[in-house]
C-alpha cells in the first residue's frame, strides 16, 4: 500500500468532513454549498486524494485498485472529524439529512450519484485547464443544491449521525459506483 497515498486521502476526507460541519452549520444552504467547496479547493491545490475527484482520470488497472486505498483514507478522514465534532459541537446534527438519503429509492441515489460524479469530473478537468477557482465552486453548489449523491460526503454525514447500518453501507457502494460511472462517462469524451 502506497503509505503517502493514504495518508493524503485521509486529509482529504477531514476536508469534505470539514465542508460537510460548515454546510450542517449554516441555515443558509446557498452559503453553505459555497463554503463546502472551500474542501474541494484544497483538496486539489494541496494534491490530497479525493475518490470522486480521482476516478474520472483512472486509465489503468493499478489506479483503479488505488481507489480501494483512496475509499479507506477518505472514510478515514471523514470519520475523524465527525468523531471529533461531535464532542465538540453537540448543537449540529446530520440525523436528518443521513435519514432523508436513506429513504430515497436506490435507482435514484444511484442516477444521483451519477450525476454528481459528472460535476466533480467537470470540476477537477476544467480547473486542471484553467486553474480557474469558479470551475471548482460552480460544480460543488450545483452537486449540493442540486441534491446530487457525493459518496464521501455521505460517508461524513452518516458518521456523524451514526448511521450505520447495511443499508448505509450498501447505500454509499451505490453511490461510490455511480459517482465512479458519472466521472467515467466524461472522462471518455474524444478529444
Amino acid at each position: 500500500m502506497d503509505k503517502k497515498m493514504f495518508l493524503k486521502s485521509i486529509y482529504a476526507g477531514v476536508m469534505i468532513g470539514f465542508g460537510g460541519i460548515v454546510y450542517l452549520s449554516v441555515e443558509n444552504k446557498l452559503v453553505g454549498s459555497l463554503l463546502f467547496s472551500f474542501g474541494l479547493l484544497t483538496i486539489v491545490t494541496q494534491g490530497f486524494c479525493l475518490y470522486t475527484g480521482k476516478i474520472g482520470f483512472v486509465e489503468e488497472l493499478k489506479e483503479l485498485l488505488d481507489m480501494a486505498v483512496i475509499i479507506a483514507g477518505n472514510f478515514i478522514g471523514t470519520f475523524l472529524v465527525s468523531f471529533l465534532m461531535k464532542a465538540a459541537h453537540p448543537n449540529i446534527s446530520s440525523l436528518e439529512l443521513a435519514h432523508k438519503k436513506l429513504d430515497n429509492n436506490i435507482l435514484h441515489v444511484f442516477i444521483l450519484s451519477i450525476f454528481c460524479g459528472v460535476m466533480m469530473y467537470l470540476a477537477i478537468d476544467n480547473y486542471n485547464k484553467s486553474k480557474n477557482i469558479v470551475f471548482i465552486i460552480a460544480p460543488v453548489m450545483i452537486f449540493i443544491l442540486s441534491g446530487f449523491e457525493h459518496s464521501i460526503a455521505n460517508m461524513f454525514y452518516f458518521h456523524f449521525a451514526g448511521a450505520y447500518s447495511f443499508k448505509a453501507f450498501g447505500y454509499l457502494a451505490v453511490m461510490l459506483v455511480g459517482n465512479g460511472i458519472g466521472a467515467k462517462l466524461f472522462g471518455l469524451k474524444p478529444e
